[in-house]
């Protein structure tokens, strides 16, 4: 059964960082693509970062480059994402999502597995 759980959500100050993990259990980890999608209240899960595994090659939604950083860590079945210069406009939940084959990383269709979600709340 696959797994994947978030956590590092949490309340922050405007300008403030937040590291959040994902730890996958139930894959072959290190052949997915991992990705980090978020929804904010009434509106349309988007795509925030995503590494594709066969080249380690990183993408980021045009709202966060700069600001955030996808890693994974294979040995830990782990991904993550580092926020720094946190806006209330980042303020969403933020879900992970692990995709194989063909891999077009913005389109949460073609992500097999998601996680619960965890909150992140940018107070201004």
């Amino acid at each position: 059964q696959v797994q994947l759980v978030e956590s590092g959500g949490g309340l922050v100050q405007a300008g403030g960082s937040l590291r959040l993990s994902c730890a996958a259990s139930g894959l072959t980890f290190s052949m997915y693509h991992m990705g980090w999608f978020r929804q904010a209240p009434g509106k349309e899960r988007e795509f925030v970062a995503a590494h594709r595994w066969i080249d380690n090659s990183t993408y980021y939604a045009d709202s966060v480059k700069g600001r955030f950083t996808i890693s994974r860590d294979n040995a830990k079945n782990t991904v993550y994402l580092q926020m720094n210069g946190l806006k209330a406009e980042d303020t969403a939940v933020y879900y992970c999502a692990a995709a194989t084959g063909s891999y077009r990383y913005y389109d949460r269709n073609v992500y097999h597995y998601w996680g619960q979600g965890t909150q992140v709340t940018v107070s201004s």
